[in-house]
């Protein structure tokens, strides 16, 4: 009971956290583009986070333990991957649909599972699939879908959900590293995941694709940095980590609903006045996602009884 509510509590705070990351790294991207602004982002918080484990664990939590390549490629998933798709994404999306975008999590995890293990989703998954990714095309064509037809949107909410897929991937990797705590695994992570994160933008820059921010345009989203860096990055990634330990994958997942719940609350509280069937579609995708862990839930409950009965049997 006790794991139980610290998971809850650690998924929450993860949650609310990256709400309102999508708010805040929405209007950094006005001044530095998302190669640049991660590079700075990940450079401190990888610091930070080592830093911390040196002084919680001691220098010995900073070994790799001969798995060093493994963990360098789940950071690169988790960290390069995620941000720099999601962020740039989230500069040509609406902040409230990519944070809707984001929550498609457990859906994708059923997707990668199945992909993995041979375990097929059960219809009833693959139709809530389909309910709310209507629901999250209501939502990014502001009610008009055939705006996604004509290409007029939606391109950044895909790359979105492509940096949602890196950090399902880094996520469900957690599971190979059960005897690291999660501040060890989302350090080391960070740490290795930031020269994948340096060598994009040193790509990009030298091609000439994203220019160099000035040292006036960093000092300018200085307070957004803060937050991305301190709240978004450190605080945030470090209770999911947490909350996947203590509650497990699916359950852990059933809280990123609360993403998007907190940045729609932030953006109505800045003056965005959503249509209705804005409003309709985040409705139903959330619904949808809220259905399918529960009932995913409630087959494993199912199940587990005959799976004994098979044991004591044989």
């Amino acid at each position: 009971m006790r794991s139980a509510t610290a998971g809850a509590t650690f998924a929450t705070v993860t949650a609310l956290a990256w709400g309102g990351q999508f708010v805040v790294g929405k209007s950094a991207l006005g001044r530095v583009d998302a190669f640049h602004l991660t590079t700075v982002r990940y450079f401190v918080a990888a610091l930070v986070l080592l830093g911390v484990l040196a002084a919680v664990e001691g220098v010995g939590a900073l070994r790799l333990d001969g798995r060093g390549l493994r963990l360098l490629w789940l950071g690169t998933l988790g960290f390069a991957g995620f941000n720099l798709l999601a962020y740039t994404g989230l500069a040509h999306a609406q902040a409230q649909s990519a944070a809707l975008t984001t929550s498609l999590g457990p859906l994708l995890t059923a997707l990668v599972l199945w992909r993995r293990t041979g375990a097929r989703p059960s219809r009833t998954t693959f139709a809530l699939l389909g309910v709310a990714l209507g629901g999250v095309v209501l939502v990014i064509s502001r009610g008009d879908p055939s705006s996604i037809l004509s290409g007029s949107v939606g391109w950044g909410d895909a790359l979105v959900l492509g940096g949602v897929l890196s950090f399902v991937l880094y996520t469900l990797g957690a599971a190979e590293f059960h005897d690291f705590s999660p501040l060890r695994y989302t350090a080391l992570t960070a740490g290795l995941g930031w020269f994948a994160i340096a060598g994009a933008t040193a790509f990009v820059t030298v091609g000439g694709i994203e220019p160099s921010p000035s040292g006036g345009d960093l000092w300018a989203v200085t307070p957004q940095l803060a937050y991305i860096t301190l709240i978004g990055a450190v605080i945030a990634v470090v209770s999911w980590n947490a909350a996947v330990g203590a509650l497990g994958p699916q359950n852990a997942a059933l809280f990123g609903n609360l993403i998007p719940v907190t940045t729609f609350v932030i953006e109505i509280a800045r003056g965005y006045r959503p249509g209705s069937l804005e409003l309709l579609g985040a409705g139903i995708t959330i619904g949808a996602l809220v259905a399918n862990n529960l009932l995913a839930r409630r087959r494993v409950v199912h199940q587990l009884p005959r799976e004994l009965a098979m044991a004591e049997a044989a």
